[in-house]
């Protein structure tokens, strides 16, 4: 056991992935996995086991934001020995060249949040994406007949910036803004371990259009088996 999760030794697989909403960890669980068990309810943040395909995968929210994810990546991946991690979230378009559903693929995040700062300093980290999981996914996005774009996306500590940084990213080259993936990308360097960070286009902060809360919760399935079919694969 470890502070925030209260699985026993075990009962994680050392293939897991990661919405932040507990909400869509028990949707995942009871849709896509066979025989799913609930090891986490510690501060209602869900957390399952069971099979896809045959193969263990586990699925565990980790909230809103880096420094709640970065509480339970730290402990999954110091007390619980996951390997690969994949987050499944939802994202902001800042490109025209990306619509509403879409699926993204992060090879990078950008950050503002003050976690680099606090480990790094004046010096720059760019936490990137483990390369054999993101050739995964995109040839996985391929067979699967998905529209899966690769680009950076940025991790922003702020939902609602009315500074608008979004359009300096946005004129570097950032497609979306989440919230999650910097962190994830950097603790995985630091535990050497893999991860990737695979999106929703649940809103486009340039067009103005949006999904619903439901539609956000329960019905971005592509991601969702994307990320399985990706993560089963050795």
């Amino acid at each position: 056991m470890s502070t925030h999760i209260n699985a026993p030794e075990g009962a994680i697989a050392d293939k897991i992935l990661l919405p932040g909403d507990p909400l869509r960890a028990k949707f995942i669980a009871e849709t896509f996995l066979e025989n799913p068990v609930c090891y986490n309810e510690v501060r209602g943040m869900f957390g399952f086991t069971g099979t896809y395909k045959g193969v263990k995968v586990s699925v565990q929210g980790t909230g809103m934001g880096q420094p709640s994810l970065s509480i339970y990546v730290h402990e999954l991946f110091d007390c619980y020995g996951v390997q690969k991690a994949i987050r499944v979230g939802t994202c902001g378009a800042v490109s025209e060249n990306v619509e509403l559903r879409d699926v993204i693929l992060a090879n990078g995040a950008c950050t503002d949040s003050s976690l680099q700062s606090q480990r790094f300093g004046l010096m720059h980290y760019a936490p990137v994406a483990d390369f054999e999981l993101l050739n995964t996914a995109y040839n996985k996005s391929k067979e699967l007949g998905l529209k899966a774009v690769v680009g950076p996306c940025a991790s922003s500590d702020r939902f609602y910036d009315d500074n608008e940084n979004w359009k300096l990213w946005k004129k570097y080259g950032v497609v979306v803004i989440e919230m999650e993936a910097a962190e994830l990308y950097t603790l995985a360097a630091e535990f050497k371990r893999k991860a990737l960070a695979i999106l929703t286009v649940s809103d486009h902060i340039v067009k103005g259009t949006a999904t619903t809360a439901e539609e956000r919760q329960t019905t971005f399935k592509d991601m969702m088996k994307l990320a399985l079919e990706t993560i089963i694969t050795e």
